[in-house]
């Protein structure tokens, strides 16, 4: 069941993104401005708008770490910000100088591309804030970007209904002619990776475009350097063009937008823009009625848990941000500043004690110390008393016992890293799942799988142990 929570309406312009860091929501508008809010309550935060570009702003997105903002323009630029002061931190010039319509940060935030209205792409360093590469695709505006999880390379989209994978060293890996008949409008990645029995690590992607069409893509990595993009699917459930598509932090639902919702029925326009919040069950739907709807994913979340034993399971691994959700979530915003100043992250919260609550964040007030251990007490009981079943996809296909350093081999599959290492090096490269030739003795980490089993583990509070003793 999904609810609408709240709208948003504050552009005076069609809004053309939405984004979410674990603590703010992002959007853009045709009126020039980028305007953020507090997942907490949706309150527009004090320094919002950002005010820096001269014309219209086309998208924005968040870096991982969630330190930073990024927004493209009309005006031919991309601008960095400090997604947490709302300072402009760099104006990125596009080399042509042509409208910037996408930009989109690598995984490890290492860079920035952004993609113009006349083809051009420019690949940025963040952290120098300047230019390293540039590149030009043959036909057509550059208006989708998307990188795989976990990996550096990146797929774009352009007006000519071309989906295209490119590297770091601007080096086009593969492309894909026509994939939408009159232009891609966005694409994805589901940020889980997947097995499709291909003998290669997998991801799978989705586009939309101005054909009406949702389409699912599997991209394989066939070795080292070679990529192949293949067709899984394709919905046709929309009756006009499809403007935007996003998948849930768990890869298990996608939602789209075009014409105006019709499961979310509420935008009165187009629907131009949809996110998923990453630690929250929210949806943010931009349209161009000038509003961005707030929904929320009834009691149960999309992946069929409590939402409140998802977010206990992942607490040892919270940012800095999220711990500061966590505190506005429960009442305590007033101590966000003083926890950030304290470089307080889940594994610091979950250590906090009387004492240091006193001496080292100094917070005098015994009400205020109090509540704090209480909820973090809530929380420990939550996590103690969750059911220690080991979830299959968590044990090492070869020693079935709970694997730590999980990497996804040529066969598509996730195992231990030294148990495959070792099959590989005696079984003459076959696959321990199909007994097939491996055609790459690649291994890869699967961070995504490694992040579940430590909140699974945290959750539980077990160690590594073999199957039969943890059942």
């Amino acid at each position: 069941m999904t609810t609408l929570v709240q709208t948003l309406t504050h552009h005076t312009d069609d809004v053309n993104c939405c984004a979410f860091s674990s603590s703010c929501l992002a959007s853009c508008s045709l009126d020039k401005t980028i305007r953020l809010y507090s997942v907490k309550d949706f309150s527009e935060l004090p320094f919002s708008p950002l005010r820096g570009h001269s014309y219209a702003v086309h998208f924005c997105c968040f870096s991982s770490c969630g330190k930073f903002l990024a927004s493209s323009s009309t005006d031919g630029t991309t601008i960095l910000w400090d997604s947490r002061a709302g300072e402009r931190l760099a104006i990125l010039k596009q080399p042509s100088g042509n409208p910037v319509r996408v930009c989109r940060f690598s995984h490890d935030s290492t860079y920035l591309v952004s993609g113009a209205a006349d083809g051009t792409l420019a690949l940025w360093d963040v952290h120098l804030k300047k230019l390293r590469r540039s590149s030009t695709i043959e036909d057509g505006s550059v208006i989708a970007c998307a990188f795989p999880p976990g990996v550096n390379n990146f797929v774009i989209g352009s007006t000519s209904g071309d989906l295209t994978l490119w590297d770091c060293q601007m080096k086009c890996l593969f492309n894909v002619k026509e994939a939408h008949d009159l232009g891609v409008t966005c694409c994805e990645f589901s940020p889980q990776p997947i097995n499709d029995n291909s003998g290669s690590p997998s991801f799978l992607m989705a586009s939309c475009g101005q054909d009406n069409k949702i389409k699912f893509w599997v991209m394989s990595q066939l070795h080292p350097s070679g990529y192949k993009i293949r067709i899984r699917c394709s919905l046709n459930h929309h009756t006009a063009p499809v403007l935007s598509c996003c998948f849930s932090p768990d890869g298990q639902i996608l939602v789209s937008g075009g014409a105006p919702l019709y499961t979310l029925k509420q935008h009165t326009r187009y629907v131009t823009a949809c996110a998923f919040a990453p630690d929250l069950p929210l949806i943010a739907t931009g349209s161009m009625d000038k509003t961005v709807n707030i929904w929320r994913i009834g009691v149960k979340s999309y992946s069929g848990e409590d939402f409140s034993a998802q977010i206990n399971r992942s607490f040892q691994h919270w940012s800095e941000d999220e711990v500061g959700s966590w505190l506005s979530a429960e009442g305590l915003e007033d101590l966000v500043d003083v926890f950030k100043t304290n470089n307080i992250d889940g594994q610091e919260l979950l250590s906090l004690t009387k004492e240091s609550l006193i001496n080292d964040l100094k917070i005098e007030s015994l009400g205020l110390r109090n509540k704090i251990l209480r909820k973090l007490d809530e929380v420990k009981v939550q996590m103690e008393s969750a059911s220690t079943g080991v979830p299959d996809e968590f044990l090492c296909p070869i020693s079935r016992e709970v694997m730590t350093d999980p990497v996804i081999a040529a066969d598509g599959y996730s195992y231990q890293r030294d148990a495959v290492e070792s099959w590989i090096n005696t079984k003459k490269r076959t696959s321990p799942m199909t007994n097939m030739p491996l055609q790459s003795s690649l291994i890869t980490p699967n961070r995504t799988l490694k992040m579940a089993i430590d909140r699974w583990i945290d959750a539980h509070k077990v160690l590594q142990l073999p199957a039969k003793q943890l059942n």
